[in-house]
Formats: structure tokens, C-alpha cells, sequence
């Protein structure tokens, strides 16, 4: 297979399509609408999971696990959130297959082991955790409860994309209880601003932190809050949202607590969220023609190192000085890699780790040895220079925090550059059509509005950003009172 990509200004979703799985992240399996995420995408996901799991643990939330299966009755209790997921649902209606009577190469569902309820694969897991709840909950002593899984959801989508939208993939839910609705909605916000710096700090991608409309709110929720990426292509990608669910869930499932006062009431809760889908804004974000760009605190493989030798005497030579490199490398807790495979051509190499976005090359050659130099490349800027061996290891750590921070400031610009503030519908269009990114534009607040602007133009609302200041104006639309901004964009 050709490791020649399709130019981003061709084609982007072609480019996107191809990059996944050129770079061996993921492909598609054999189930419709489900991926195999690789090792090499998986070690990414690994990265970004410990440290989540570490912000997590660090705000007081303790790991559990809870069943794939939801019974049908417990799906449906609260309504919202049932009737929210019911078209992506996949249901389990029978517990065992039998040998076809007419042709015994064949399996086909036994009638008789019909399930006395129906079970739904979980497409998120608030049903099955608030009936769990029940039991754990009694008095004000078991509040807060900080509960978060890392797990798989279903939800079966028509049109597929690897990463960033598959009928099953990879999440963590948190599900949190509280005493008050003070202490649940400080937990919402809690949560998003740890999104907010993980994707910031760690994924060098630069994001909005707002609320969502009504009509954009997760099922079953009062409030949403939400992250906003912004692509190279000019959409907008929901990178995380953390949901205030009010005292619904607590009511359905009849979650109730007795107070320090002595009063029995309802607790109050919360949910938050983020998947592989985080996968997608990474490639989308930073990535080039020439393959992924990956943040240093998110590379599997910060620095490889490559031999280019001519027979075994000047590979053991090089092999040495390279073996102390990696040495010296981990002790400093640089992910290094030295590959000495004959099997490769050092040029194969190079291409590799440029497709796979590894942000340091080494290379060092027998030239390199009489002069004490290795040769450093930069995958973000494709530059490279020669640094005396003595002082790569200070240079390597020097040059993977300012890639770190380069990749962020990149991002940050583009999406600077791509908020414009619009105030005619005709301008919003105009925008929105040829150079795209996020439209900042006065709404009326009205969900009619919203869904007419979305049918015109297929661009929602994102957010309403915390940050917007208020101010007087008119619906970009209707022209009825507006006194805030909000962000449409297309999205993914």
C-alpha cells in the first residue's frame, strides 16, 4: 500500500480517511460500523486515558464497572433519556442460537429462548448506575459519591467514520451523587475545566468552554457544558461535555437520601464524558500532508533513532553510542525508540515515523561518529539540525516542551483567525460558505429559530460560550432582541 497521502486541500475527508489508516491507528472490522483500533492508535488512547484517569483520581473519583446489558424497563424509566437514545439503541432479544433443521452448516435463533425482557446494550450508562444507587445511597453519609468507568457504548449509527463516530466505541462516564444542587452544578464545572486542561495541556488543541442550548442539551439533563475544538477544515468537533441531570435520574429511579435536618429528599447528580473520539480532534488538529503530528505528551514514541550503517562492524559501532542515547533518554522519562531493523532501508524508516507523527528523528551515521554529532529532526516543522552528542539529551527535552507548546500557539492562531463576528444573515452564509471556523452571531434565544438556521445552512449552535459578554444587538436571523453571542459552526 502506497504511504502517500491525499492532500488535505484535495480532498480532507479522503486525507483524514486515509491518515487513520496509513499510520496503522485503526481500520474497519468486520462488524459494520466498528473499528479495530491498532497498537499504535491504542498506545495513544493509553496515553490519554492514564492521564485523565490520574486528573480524575486526583478530584476524588474512584473507578467501578457496571453491566453492557440494560433491561428494557430500566432503560425507559426516565423518559428523556430514553426517548434521547431510543433510534441508536441495539437490542438483545434472544439468549441462544441452534443448528438451521434445513441445513445443519448454519446457526439461526432458537424461538424458544426468547428473553423474558428485552436488554439494550448500553448506549450510556445512566439507567443501569442510578438503579445500582439505589442500594448505595440511604443518608447524607454516602454523599458525595464520585463514581467514573472506563468503558464501551453502543450506539448504532448509519454513517461511520473511524474515531469520530462509530457504532461502538471507547469512553469513560462519569456519575456523580450529591446532597445539593450547589455541590452538583460546582461538580459540572469541576469536570468540564478538567476536559478543558487535559485537551489544552496535554493534546495541544486550544478549545472553548460553554454551555449548550436547549435543544442541544444531552437527553435527560438541565444544563450542559461543553468543550469546542475548532479542525483545519473549519468544523467544529465537541471534544468533551459534562452534564448538571438535576434531580431527574434521581427521581426515576427513586434515589432518595435522608439529610443531616433528618429530611428525606432526592439527590442531586451529575454526568460527564469523553471518547476515542478525542482521537479524531487530535489527527484533525495538528496533523499535515505528510501524516500525523503528534503533541510530545501524547506520542507513544517521543524519539527514534535510526542507524545508517553499511555492514554488521559499523552497525555495532553506531549501536553503541545509540544504546547509551536511549539510556540516557529514559532516565530523563523520554519514550524512546532505536531501530535497528535490517529489514528497512533507512529512507523506509524515516518515511515511517514522519507518516506516524514520532516528533524527534535521530540519525545518526559513521560520519556522525568521527564528528561526535547525530543528526535531530523535527516532524512539526520537517527541519533538522546537527547537535553534538554530549548535548542531545538536554536539547531533546528542550525541543519536545517547545513542540509541546508550538503545536498549541499553531492551533491557538488558526482558531483565533476563524472567529468572526457576523451580524446579517447574508454575512453569516457568506462565512459560514468560504472561510468557515466559528461565526460569533447574536441569537434570539428561541429553539425556532435555532432549528431554521440549522435546516438553512446545516451549521448549529455549539455553544453559548462563558466568557461572552453581553451586549445589545439583534437575532441574526429573526432581528427580534438578542443580548449575547453564541458560536455556530458545522461540526463532525
Amino acid at each position: 500500500m502506497s504511504k502517500k497521502l491525499t492532500k488535505r486541500s484535495e480532498d480532507y475527508s479522503k486525507w483524514y480517511n486515509e491518515l487513520v489508516v496509513k499510520a496503522d491507528l485503526a481500520e474497519n472490522s468486520a462488524v459494520r460500523g466498528c473499528m479495530v483500533i491498532k497498537p499504535y492508535g491504542y498506545a495513544i488512547w493509553e496515553k490519554m486515558q492514564a492521564e485523565l484517569d490520574k486528573k480524575f483520581k486526583e478530584t476524588g473519583h474512584q473507578n467501578a464497572y457496571f453491566p453492557l446489558f440494560v433491561p428494557k424497563s430500566l432503560f425507559e424509566a426516565e423518559e428523556k433519556n430514553a426517548e434521547g437514545f431510543a433510534k441508536e439503541c441495539a437490542v438483545v432479544t434472544h439468549y441462544r442460537l441452534k443448528t438451521d433443521p434445513e441445513d445443519a452448516s448454519k446457526l439461526i435463533v432458537d424461538p424458544k429462548a426468547k428473553l423474558e425482557e428485552e436488554l439494550i446494550v448500553r448506549p450510556t450508562s445512566e439507567a443501569i448506575i442510578w438503579n445500582t444507587y439505589k442500594g448505595w445511597i440511604q443518608s447524607y453519609r454516602d454523599l458525595p459519591l464520585l463514581i467514573n468507568q472506563w468503558a464501551n457504548v453502543v450506539r448504532w449509527e448509519m454513517r461511520t467514520r473511524l474515531f469520530l463516530r462509530t457504532a461502538e466505541f471507547l469512553w469513560q462516564e462519569g456519575h456523580t451523587a450529591h446532597s445539593t444542587k450547589e455541590e452538583a452544578i460546582a461538580e459540572t464545572d469541576q469536570m468540564n475545566t478538567v476536559y478543558a486542561d487535559f485537551v489544552e495541556d496535554f493534546m495541544a488543541i486550544p478549545v472553548i468552554k460553554g454551555r449548550k442550548t436547549e435543544s442541544e442539551r444531552f437527553a435527560g439533563a438541565d444544563d450542559t457544558y461543553c468543550i469546542e475544538a475548532l479542525m483545519q477544515d473549519g468544523k467544529a468537533l465537541q471534544a468533551g461535555t459534562s452534564h448538571f441531570l438535576g434531580q431527574n435520574f434521581a427521581k426515576a429511579f427513586d434515589v432518595k437520601f435522608t439529610s443531616k435536618e433528618g429530611k428525606l429528599d432526592y439527590v442531586w447528580a451529575t454526568s460527564w464524558g469523553v471518547s476515542t473520539r478525542l482521537m479524531g480532534a487530535l489527527i484533525m488538529t495538528h496533523s499535515d500532508d505528510n501524516g500525523l503530528v503528534l503533541p510530545p505528551n501524547l506520542a507513544p514514541i517521543q524519539v527514534v533513532i535510526v542507524p545508517i550503517y553499511k555492514g554488521e562492524e559499523q552497525l555495532a559501532q553506531i549501536s553503541e553510542v545509540a544504546n547509551e542515547l536511549v539510556n540516557d533518554l529514559r532516565a530523563q522519562g523520554v519514550s524512546v525508540k532505536f531501530d535497528n531493523r535490517d529489514t528497512y532501508r533507512p529512507g523506509a524508516k524515516f518515511a515511517q515515523y514522519e507518516l506516524q507523527g514520532v516528533p524527534l528523528r535521530i540519525a545518526i551515521g559513521p560520519k556522525d561518529l568521527e564528528k561526535g554529532t547525530v543528526e535531530l529532526a523535527r516532524r512539526d516543522l520537517l527541519t533538522k539540525q546537527f547537535v553534538a552528542k554530549d548535548e542531545v539529551v538536554n536539547t531533546v527535552s528542550e525541543l519536545l516542551e517547545e513542540i509541546q507548546k508550538s503545536l498549541h500557539q499553531k492551533a491557538t492562531q488558526y482558531r483565533d483567525e476563524h472567529i468572526t463576528e457576523v451580524n446579517s444573515f447574508d454575512e453569516f452564509k457568506e462565512v459560514l460558505e468560504g472561510k468557515g471556523g466559528f461565526i460569533s452571531a447574536h441569537w434570539d434565544g428561541t429553539i425556532e429559530t435555532e432549528q431554521k438556521i440549522k435546516e438553512l445552512t446545516k451549521a448549529t449552535i455549539r455553544c453559548i460560550p462563558f466568557d461572552a459578554k453581553e451586549e445589545e444587538g439583534v437575532c441574526v436571523y429573526s432581528g427580534k432582541p438578542s443580548k449575547i453571542r453564541v458560536l455556530f459552526a458545522k461540526a463532525y
